[in-house]
């Protein structure tokens, strides 16, 4: 007699609805499910699995969740909540946790529970999402979606209920990954992908991909701490080793040499390294103490490393880490961030020491340029199989009840625009039809700049991508959080994760559980010419338009030859008017219409960016 997982202790179950409860007992039993008063019975099917409904309940807690079997059996969960649920979604940017962002939060947050799925990509649709639900304390938040954590707390601050999220993210996904196969044969050109794959299902190969040849440092004495490494160039970290010029993938050594306080000598110290891009071996003093990451395990990248040194490793004075650093495709390196590399004693309340300084390095092992990471073919194994992550990873989930989703995907489906509107209607639906609860609120990510700076690009991909998830408001119920003004050029992930969160937030605070905020940053919804100059109309312009920090930037107006110009733009009300003296007969405005139009600045009085958009289809 079981409950699913998600029902252990912590829970955190969605308020005012019908609350559905599943589990596993003897075959045709006689279960009763009981939760603050209220009960629901249910007979088990002939594998087992019953599943009843329990009516609305008002927020509130903490009870105690129980399932009886008839004759026999019986499980339970303490301190489950009533309060608000939604699923958090998409790839890396969503999976980014809050420790690798060098966040950290100084004591318990009772009220923001967090289920975070595991990734897997087995063939077939699974039952079972082995997890469980963690409070926010400073120790477990480490690990919480950075994203999800600062929406679901900007949430619990505003309606002083608990907030529960399902986090399942997957870094580098596509979205047709996280679609069911049921909707993606609606779709014709990914019907015919998935009809590929099936017919091709046994004969994937691995293609593509760096392999690591092996430690060979370990042969040539690098962990050892009487290496003499002072022929070894010096690398500031924590860094990406690309930024240093060794332009590659493969694996390199990195050594330092730490002096300790006497006192710890013979006592167990704690090892921080921060994060590892993709995988390590790390040493203490030639001795193994700690590993992250095998195979093409792509999960690891961001994740800060912390290993227990035992004591009979630790002298007074001269130490010596070695990290074996390997990446098989994009960036490799020992990345930090800085405040979550460091040595102290594992017990008692000694000041840390920073090890985010200069390190020796040694190449092992150049493999070359693997900017592209060539998936496994799909099946088994490759997260971008269709369908893959919602028979692993949602599938297991539904019918949870929960308030809404939030999406954060879109960097590898750059390229993609023309059908990526499409795809998320599909999925957006698709989730809907499945949990059976209608239009629950989807609210979407908006990819942020990244790239070179540039004012307009024609045919920017990455603008092209926002444009459609833009478009994807168009289905009820969809709110978009704009962050056009938080990327970083020479980053894909930007770090300021916390603002993503709340302007999420922001826009669920309004339209769904109508607060009086502003949902959202000024959204173009049509242009008039009036002669040689255009105005833009807009609507969430809060308490006005701004310009903020100086003139209007990166607006381009054309005319019938479809040749764009820097525009002079000014705010004029809650409209912006925008003209060229050399188009005297304008047709057409752009605003942010590039990968990373840094210095975009129209904002409106509440401090939200409007979204980049065009008013042309060329």
């Amino acid at each position: 007699m079981r409950l699913a997982s998600l029902f252990c202790n912590h829970a955190v179950l969605q308020r005012d609805v019908p609350i559905p409860v599943w589990g596993w007992g003897a075959p045709r039993s006689r279960v009763r499910v009981a939760l603050a008063g209220r009960s629901a019975e249910t007979f088990a099917a002939d594998d087992g699995k019953f599943l009843v409904y329990l009516p609305p309940m008002p927020a509130g807690g903490p009870y105690a969740l129980e399932a009886v079997q008839v004759g026999g059996g019986r499980a339970e969960a303490q301190d489950v909540w009533i309060g608000e649920v939604w699923i958090a979604s998409g790839q890396s940017n969503m999976q980014w946790m809050l420790a690798a962002g060098g966040e950290s939060i100084d004591k318990t947050i009772p009220g923001v529970r967090m289920f975070t799925v595991p990734n897997t990509a087995l063939p077939g649709r699974q039952t079972l999402a082995e997890a469980q639900w963690r409070i926010a304390t400073p120790e477990a938040s480490a690990d919480f979606s950075a994203v999800a954590f600062h929406f679901a707390r900007r949430l619990h601050e505003e309606l002083k209920i608990p907030i529960g999220i399902l986090n399942a993210s997957w870094g580098g996904t596509r979205v047709e990954a996280w679609t069911s196969r049921e909707a993606l044969v609606q779709n014709p050109a990914m019907r015919a992908e998935l009809l590929r794959f099936e017919a091709s299902f046994f004969s994937g190969q691995l293609k593509g991909f760096l392999l690591d040849p092996g430690n060979q440092g370990i042969a040539r004495g690098w962990a050892r701490a009487d290496l003499d490494d002072s022929a070894w160039p010096s690398m500031p970290l924590p860094s990406k080793w690309q930024a240093h010029n060794l332009l590659f993938s493969g694996a390199l050594w990195f050594r330092l040499e730490v002096t300790l306080p006497p006192e710890w000598a013979g006592k167990d110290v704690l090892l921080r390294i921060g994060a590892v891009d993709k995988h390590d071996i790390t040493y203490w003093n030639g001795e193994q103490v700690g590993a992250t990451g095998a195979g093409l395990d792509e999960t690891c990248w961001n994740k800060p490393r912390e290993y227990r040194v035992p004591g009979r490793l630790v002298f007074a004075e001269k130490n010596v880490i070695a990290v074996r650093a390997f990446s098989f495709a994009y960036d490799g390196g020992m990345i930090g961030p800085a405040n979550t590399m460091s040595v102290a004693p594992a017990t008692g309340n000694a000041s840390a020491i920073p090890l985010a300084r200069s390190w020796r390095y040694a190449v092992e092992h150049d493999l070359g340029k693997a900017n592209v990471l060539q998936p496994v073919a799909f099946g088994p194994g490759n997260p971008n199989t269709p369908a893959i992550l919602f028979d692993n990873m949602i599938a297991p989930l539904v019918p949870y009840a929960l308030r809404g989703a939030i999406w954060y995907q879109g960097e590898s489906s750059v390229g993609n625009a023309a059908q990526y509107r499409e795809l998320m209607t599909s999925i957006i639906r698709d989730w809907r039809r499945a949990w059976g609860q209608g239009d629950f609120p989807f609210l979407i990510v908006q990819l942020a700049n990244f790239m070179p700076p540039c004012d307009h690009q024609p045919d920017s991909q990455w603008a092209r991508l926002r444009e459609a998830q833009l478009a994807s408001m168009g289905e009820t119920g969809v709110g978009l959080a704009v962050t056009i003004d938080i990327g970083e050029a020479a980053d894909i992930h930007p770090r300021n994760k916390r603002d993503v969160g709340r302007r999420l937030a922001q826009w669920a605070l309004h339209e769904t559980y109508g607060h009086a905020f502003e949902p959202s940053g000024p959204l173009y919804t049509g242009m008039t010419i009036e002669g040689d100059r255009i105005r833009i109309h807009f609507r969430h312009t809060g308490a006005g338009l701004v310009a903020k920090g100086g003139p209007l930037k990166t607006f381009v107006i054309a005319g019938s030859e479809r040749q764009f110009f820097a525009a002079e733009a000014f705010v004029d009300g809650s409209t912006v008017v925008v003209r060229h003296p050399d188009v005297v007969a304008p047709l057409a405005v752009r605003y942010a219409w590039a990968d990373n139009p840094e210095g975009c600045n129209l904002y409106n009085e509440e401090g939200l960016p409007a979204s980049p958009f065009r008013t042309d289809v060329w």
